[in-house]
């Protein structure tokens, strides 16, 4: 019953900021309400607290006693959803395929997948040494198994 409830709220909360979304919303057995987002343009303090008290001013504290927290992904969190490859547009990422891992700038996402371009020395043609040479690849969404943003310091 509960879970039904935050949902609803959810969503309509969701359909009246639309450059949200929602990435993971879990109600254990103890209910404890766990709703993670995130924004197109990033997520602020403002924006947790507006899904927060959403949420809260809807529910009934002395029919159910539960807690909630409301919560941006992580920096070191994995990407999860198409939407989130579209604004790392320009960033670098790590993307592990059933077969490889490619590190590479992310250059375009699209509904099916997304292309990553990095620089590779290699054997010249002719002669000896090497050159840097530019390689791409397109990662369809379904060969992805875990893609991370490449952070610097």
């Amino acid at each position: 019953m509960l879970k039904e409830e935050v949902k609803a709220r959810l969503d309509q909360i969701l359909q009246e900021n639309p450059s949200l979304f929602l990435i993971d919303f879990t109600v254990s057995p103890s209910q404890h309400i766990k709703v993670v987002i995130d924004g197109d343009e990033g997520v602020t303090l403002e924006d947790c607290m507006k899904v927060s008290r959403a949420i809260e001013h809807n529910l009934d504290r002395e029919a159910t006693d539960f807690s909630l927290e409301v919560t941006s992904p992580g920096a070191t969190e994995p990407l999860e959803m198409p939407r989130q490859y579209t604004k790392n547009v320009g960033r670098k990422l790590e993307v592990k395929t059933s077969e490889t891992t490619i590190t590479g700038t992310l250059v375009s996402a699209s509904a099916e997948g997304i292309k990553l371009e990095w620089k590779a020395r290699e054997p010249k043609p002719v002669g000896k040494g090497k050159t840097t040479v530019v390689k791409s690849a397109e990662v369809p969404f379904t060969d992805i198994v875990k893609a991370n943003v490449v952070l610097k310091f």
